[in-house]
């Protein structure tokens, strides 16, 4: 028997979308009334579709909705950070990650793409098995996830719900966009599921950069308590020695965080279910 669980608040535009209907409201009803006003109007929707874009390009804005950038107050406290892994599972190299992993007795988040999930079932479960978090990052990780409307959103998020939650036996309660884009139609999506989205405090760009000492640099410089830190274990780049750049700034990010006396901890111990943090 499932557990219960209250229903959740009704979904609220937030103030940047509720403003955004407002002003398409007032230039149709300008454009009718005063048909010489008619460019001022569609001007002033322009300049407001670009700041909606922007918002969405820009992956740790909460203009579009809530969004969490940072762990709670209460990890910080902890002296907790959230290492976190995009678009696995690999089967290069998400083995050698979880071996880098159990060496530094390091938790971490996976947010997995649900098709690569699929197949790599057995490494999936192997993520769970070594007490890892796994979270959602989308089904197929579309290039121009942010450019889709909301039937093709729900495909996306609802389809990998389902497959993550059937091979984990965890519904995930975290969600990543791909690249972290994304348009005002996700947030109703999300609101359904329950599922925060989580974007990052910092990211080395690891899978852009073949320098392991410039991506390394990028997640240290500054980083402290509560930080979310981003790295990828699928769609990886190498380093000039040919070897996956995560693999080599992975143990001495790890071992960084630990001279700081900071503690690893997974968004699913860290962070409330969506509905439990609105309550």
């Amino acid at each position: 028997m499932q557990p219960y669980r209250a229903p959740l608040p009704r979904w609220s535009a937030p103030p940047a979308v509720t403003a955004s209907i407002g002003l398409h409201a007032v230039a149709a009803g300008t454009a009718a009334l005063v048909p010489e006003a008619f460019w001022w109007a569609l001007g002033g929707i322009g300049l407001n579709q670009v700041g909606l874009t922007a918002a969405g390009l820009w992956p740790r804005s909460r203009l579009l909705g809530p969004n969490w950038t940072r762990l709670p107050a209460a990890a910080a406290e902890r002296r907790q950070f959230a290492l976190t892994l995009d678009d696995g599972p690999d089967p290069e190299v998400t083995p050698r990650v979880l071996d880098v992993l159990d060496e530094h007795r390091t938790r971490a988040t996976f947010f997995c793409i649900a098709a690569h999930a699929q197949a790599q079932p057995t490494l999936l479960r192997e993520i769970v098995a070594r007490g890892h978090d796994v979270q959602n990052h989308s089904h197929s990780h579309r290039h121009h996830f942010a450019l889709l409307g909301p039937r093709a959103l729900a495909r996306e998020v609802n389809r990998a719900q389902q497959v993550l939650a059937d091979l984990c036996g965890v519904r995930p309660h975290c969600f990543r966009a791909p690249a972290g884009l994304r348009n005002p139609f996700l947030d109703p999506v999300l609101h359904r599921h329950d599922l925060n989205l989580v974007s990052w405090t910092r990211r080395g760009f690891d899978t852009v950069s073949r320098d392991a000492e410039r991506v390394l640099a990028r997640l240290t410089q500054g980083m402290a308590a509560g930080d979310i830190v981003l790295l990828h274990d699928g769609h990886i780049r190498r380093s000039r020695r040919a070897q996956p750049v995560v693999l080599e700034v992975l143990p001495r990010l790890l071992a960084h965080a630990a001279a700081l006396g900071l503690h690893a901890t997974t968004l699913r111990d860290a962070v409330p279910p969506r509905g439990n943090a609105a309550r």
